[in-house]
């Protein structure tokens, strides 16, 4: 056994025993564990974190059972109160992503690979045994839902600047020709936050046979939907299904995804079932939107515009101060991502910086601020002249 997989036995504080502990004991100590965390001081720019600034107004919905049965359209016997919250939700979403529930139907997932578990389940009833076309930038979650469902993956290059690319997605195509396409656009890569061009995407792959377009958008739809430097994204440019998901910029405590199909994709099915077919599961918590709904009121749509605005701010103010440190940052126009060269372990350390390969990354969102900027891009300038020393 590696040393990777070697397993190693928990603290036996915290091992659960046969009779119970003293609640108020673990509390304290969950408490403490809390403190330790806040007082840390360590940031983690590789990925969001910025929880403190909401769960006040969340934390009393811990609190609810909000166990969904069924879809978010249909009533049902045990009806919790939550479903009309989740409508909400979902329209707003529906018209980020140019679309209406007129349009699109779709639900509240547990988490963004769920969303897209359900998007590509969807697509497959249109094309029964589809070639999957996925750009190698793509998040592997796409990947990997795909082998669940047992569809076959085909690699598509992408461009220099992350986004896939249109000449390789025709060279595949045209070897299948007739056979039917999923073509899984991205908006938002994981490494350089990148944007597929669905409309371009669309027409090439719809030039060999029937086609099916779903876009990830699970990083990236919020900032795209609030900016005019995107490439065309969505379902108001000629998306069947979309994948998106609010938990990281706006600070949930727990993931959420939102699934939304066009309902002309969704011709009905004669499955002997009496679960609503078209979710991915039968019960549902309803906190995830409960906590959609919560924090996006309190925003409002002028509050998440302000804050992706603040965000993109913020981005562009790095990539011109890291550009000063010789870390060769790039930026994806209007992205909350910036790259740069992979910097010395220690700096990669003390920031948390997520990485792959030669390149990191930071996204600019809750403690992603100017000041910030400046002391990462110190301690970037510090870590090249250790290593020209």
């Amino acid at each position: 056994m590696s040393s990777r997989s070697a397993l190693s036995l928990p603290d036996e504080g915290l091992a659960i025993g046969f009779q119970p502990s003293p609640p108020a004991a673990d509390t304290r100590a969950l408490h403490q564990l809390q403190h330790e965390l806040d007082q840390s001081g360590r940031p983690f720019l590789g990925f969001p974190d910025h929880l403190r600034q909401v769960m006040a107004e969340l934390a009393p919905l811990l609190g609810l059972l909000a166990d969904q049965q069924g879809e978010p359209y249909e009533g049902t016997r045990f009806e919790d109160g939550t479903r009309e919250y989740e409508k909400a939700v979902l329209t707003y979403f529906a018209v980020l992503a140019g679309a209406s529930l007129d349009e699109a139907h779709g639900y509240v997932a547990a988490s963004p690979r769920e969303a897209l578990l359900h998007g590509l389940a969807m697509a497959r009833r249109g094309l029964p045994e589809p070639s999957v076309y996925v750009s190698e930038q793509a998040h592997y979650d796409v990947v990997r839902a795909c082998e669940l469902l047992g569809m076959n993956v085909v690699r598509v290059q992408a461009l220099p600047d992350g986004s896939m690319d249109p000449n390789d997605l025709r060279l595949q195509a045209r070897l299948r020709r007739g056979a039917g396409a999923l073509v899984v656009a991205t908006c938002g890569t994981p490494l350089h936050g990148a944007v597929d061009n669905v409309a371009e995407l669309r027409a090439v792959a719809a030039s060999f046979g029937p086609v099916h377009v779903h876009v990830d958008a699970s990083a990236g739809g919020l900032a795209a939907a609030h900016t005019d430097l995107m490439p065309p994204w969505s379902l108001e440019h000629g998306a069947h299904s979309i994948t998106l998901s609010g938990h990281p910029l706006l600070g949930l405590p727990v993931p959420a995804g939102i699934s939304l199909v066009r309902r002309v994709q969704d011709p009905p099915t004669n499955l002997p079932i009496t679960v609503p077919d078209r979710l991915m599961v039968g019960a549902r918590s309803g906190l995830s939107a409960l906590l959609l709904w919560t924090r996006l009121r309190s925003l409002g749509r002028i509050g998440v515009a302000a804050m992706v605005a603040r965000c993109q701010d913020v981005a562009a103010y790095a990539l011109t101060t890291f550009e000063a440190t010789g870390v060769a940052p790039e930026r994806f126009p209007g992205s909350l991502t910036v790259t740069f060269e992979r910097p010395a372990r220690w700096v990669v350390d003390k920031w948390r910086l997520h990485y792959s390969g030669n390149r990191a990354r930071i996204v600019t969102t809750g403690p992603m601020t100017y000041t910030a900027v400046d002391e990462l891009a110190a301690d970037l300038s510090a870590g090249r002249q250790e290593v020209a020393a």
